[in-house]
């Protein structure tokens, strides 16, 4: 008998919804073969079975579980009673009967439909009828789905009323005061996650920040031309991923991972995480070795995560093992933007939207566009001289784009 555990899948939190079994209890299954959906805070990945067996369940869907917790057994044979389980983790339901799957189902509940407890929450917290969730016709209901609902309502009658009197809403203060829909705004869980670790940032690490304007009127016309030649779209965030991981070899720090004492490890290969926010939250997708891959290749890897992220079904291995993060502020109208550096890395890029400016250029005026790239980063790994020479060479790369021209033919 195996014990099939739940794995660490990141290190911002601290526990998972089981929101599907893709192996029925009793099934055999192959090592290898996919069984379970978990979803985190960022994801929603497929669970491998660690080894050859008969599938026998121990954890109900839409039920939390925690890493290292144990959510089924792979037996040696389907006549092979489970065993109890012992640990920290007693896979119990609440009679104390080993081996029996918890449910996230209430008592009179026979729609079949499975509401996870992180959106069962949220139900109660704002008095959502059942119905209305039931309606929605998902098999699986998460706190994202109970987040629309919220997102659909329509204001309530006393709003309603203060609308149409001229905002007049002295009668309605005790009202209100009572409304929790109307005091409080409840953070989606990707933004609970978001804010815990810009705590721990904040908290841990002594971030600095410097940045520089660069002209991008050639590199985007190169990008043009790039876009229609690759048929696939080529903008200033695919330049500026791969001239940044372009300098892995020369600034190997701004790569690296700080590690116990005054050291850091170094990064193989120039893995960019870029942001990506097409508001159902903010996502982080890597680009694997943006230094030695060619910019097609980039530029397919971005247009998939943007793809991706409208669905929100991002696996857990898109969004790790980034050594360098790029922060994409499009508005237009933002000057410069500080980003965050997230734990496990010195530092974190930003680029503005690019922007017009009429420049003097001899006895006359040139209309360029520039960008503002910054660099907010570790104090303990990086001083400031050296984030001026790398945003030095990383604005060298971008005005002086020829060999985008020559490596993409």
């Amino acid at each position: 008998m195996t014990e099939f555990r739940v794995p660490k899948l990141n290190n911002n939190d601290t526990s998972y919804v089981l929101v599907e079994w893709l192996a029925e209890d009793g099934q055999e299954v192959r090592d290898g073969d996919p069984i379970v959906l978990l979803e985190t805070s960022k994801a929603t990945e497929e669970v491998e079975a660690p080894a050859d067996g008969v599938l026998r369940r121990l954890l109900a869907e839409g039920a939390e579980c925690e890493p290292g917790q144990v959510i089924a057994r792979l037996l040696a044979s389907a006549d092979e009673p489970p065993a109890e389980t012992t640990g920290g983790h007693p896979d119990r339901n609440p009679d104390g009967n080993p081996g029996e799957p918890q449910t996230s189902t209430p008592p009179g509940d026979v729609s079949g439909v499975i509401v996870t407890a992180p959106a069962r929450e949220l139900i109660e917290a704002h008095g959502i009828a059942m119905e209305r969730v039931y309606a929605l016709g998902r098999k699986v209901i998460r706190r994202t789905d109970v987040e629309e609902l919220l997102g659909a309502r329509e204001p309530s009658p006393a709003v309603a009323d203060d609308a149409t009197a001229g905002n007049d809403t002295t009668a309605g203060d005790d009202d209100a005061a009572g409304d929790d829909d109307a005091q409080w705004i409840t953070l989606s869980r990707a933004q609970q996650r978001t804010a815990e670790v810009v705590e721990r940032s904040r908290r841990e690490i002594p971030a600095a920040f410097t940045a520089m304007n660069v002209d991008v009127t050639e590199v985007l016309s190169l990008a043009r031309d790039l876009t229609r030649r690759l048929r696939t779209l080529v903008g200033l965030p695919e330049m500026v991923v791969k001239a940044a991981g372009g300098l892995l070899d020369r600034f190997p720090m701004f790569f690296a991972e700080p590690g116990p004492g005054p050291r850091a490890r170094r990064a193989a290969t120039a893995d960019v995480g870029v942001t990506v926010d097409v508001g159902r939250g903010l996502f982080i997708p890597v680009v694997r070795d943006a230094g030695n891959r060619p910019l097609a290749e980039i530029a397919g890897d971005l247009v998939g995560f943007r793809k991706t992220a409208l669905t929100g079904s991002f696996r857990e291995r898109d969004l790790q093992g980034g050594a360098i993060t790029l922060t994409l502020h499009t508005h237009d109208g933002i000057v410069f933007a500080v980003p965050i550096v997230f734990p496990g890395q010195t530092c974190a890029l930003s680029l503005t939207a690019p922007r017009t400016e009429v420049v003097q250029d001899g006895p006359g005026f040139a209309v360029r566009k520039t960008a503002t790239v910054g660099l907010a980063y570790d104090h303990r790994y990086i001083n400031g001289r050296d984030a001026a020479e790398f945003l030095g060479e990383l604005r060298t790369a971008l005005e002086s784009p020829a060999r985008f021209l020559t490596e993409n033919g």
